[in-house]
């Protein structure tokens, strides 16, 4: 069952994947009938010529599909297969001379462009129409027609008009202006662009300056972080004491505590602060202070020892 489902799944992401790279990605962007000043052939002649362009973001063959001009007949022109040079790359075009020849190569049509006729692309089904232009009956010589898009980021050419023909080239709009174009008219000094490139520069500079700042306080100890683990420091007062003096604190903690309050359990208190503040018990326990034994001379068993006489 899983590897019918894993099957499956490889068939359609390879069914998708030659769908975004197949003819229907191809459209015809430029037609001139008229060719008395444009690009010229293999063989040096000005004929009639057809751009098509591939809207595509991969590489289209081209190579198995018909031009037209006869509705009955979609298959009237056949591209023959086996050069390369049919296979059109990414956002790129490729020019067809129909001077009614085919002998001449695999960019040539079997039937010339006339004015009036309507041009189909046909796939390689010999069915399926992938594109159509119509030639208009009174174009001027020297112009073409041309598939423009509303925008050159976009694959929909839906601008057509006679245009002074661009062989060989993507088609944009007209019309339309380039964003340097428009930063050029609303800036023409480069103020703006200026201002905006030396504000980042600065500020890019400014941040690392920042971090190495930082950083090297850090690493060189100028900068310290708090050990949210490490035993607070004894208060100065209690500190500042001479050793040995320990039990006249406790003591006084006690009589304090008892003059105030009375009885054994502020004792206790007194003596659990006294162990504390001279590092004698720890907290590992939540909410239990632990007294550890510390070494003294009334716990001293080495003093109850039988001494040996001399």
């Amino acid at each position: 069952m899983k590897k019918r489902i894993l099957t499956a799944f490889l068939i359609l992401l390879a069914a998708a994947s030659l769908r975004a790279q197949n003819v229907i990605d191809l459209i015809i962007s430029e037609v001139m009938v008229d060719n008395d000043a444009s690009v010229l052939d293999d063989y040096g002649d000005r004929c009639p010529w057809i751009e098509v362009f591939n809207t595509s973001q991969g590489t289209v063959n081209i190579a198995g599909c018909y031009f037209s001009d006869d509705p009955s007949n979609l298959t009237k022109s056949p591209i023959v297969k086996g050069d390369l040079r049919t296979k059109i790359g990414p956002r790129q075009v490729v020019l067809f001379y129909a001077d009614g020849n085919s002998s001449k190569g695999t960019f040539h049509l079997n039937f010339p462009l006339r004015a009036g006729s309507t041009l189909y692309l046909v796939s390689n089904d010999g069915r399926t129409v992938i594109d159509t232009i119509d030639i208009p009956e009174d174009i001027p010589a020297g112009q073409s027609i041309g598939k423009f898009a509303t925008n050159n980021k976009e694959t929909i050419f839906d601008d057509v008009h006679a245009y002074t023909p661009s062989p060989m080239s993507v088609n944009g709009k007209h019309n339309q202006k380039s964003k340097s174009d428009i930063i050029k008219e609303n800036d023409p000094h480069g103020y703006t662009l200026t201002i905006v490139s030396v504000s980042v520069v600065f500020l890019a500079l400014l941040i690392l300056f920042t971090i190495y700042n930082f950083s090297g306080k850090v690493f060189s100890g100028q900068i310290k972080f708090r050990n949210p683990f490490k035993r607070a420091a004894r208060p100065a007062g209690l500190a500042a004491l001479p050793a040995g003096r320990e039990e006249e604190v406790a003591l006084a903690i006690a009589m304090a505590l008892n003059a105030e309050c009375g009885g054994e359990a502020e004792a206790a208190i007194a003596l659990a602060l006294h162990r504390f503040l001279s590092e004698c018990t720890h907290d590992a326990e939540p909410f239990v202070i632990t007294i550890r034994q510390k070494p003294g001379a009334w716990n001293d068993k080495t003093r109850n020892f039988r001494k040996q006489p001399r």
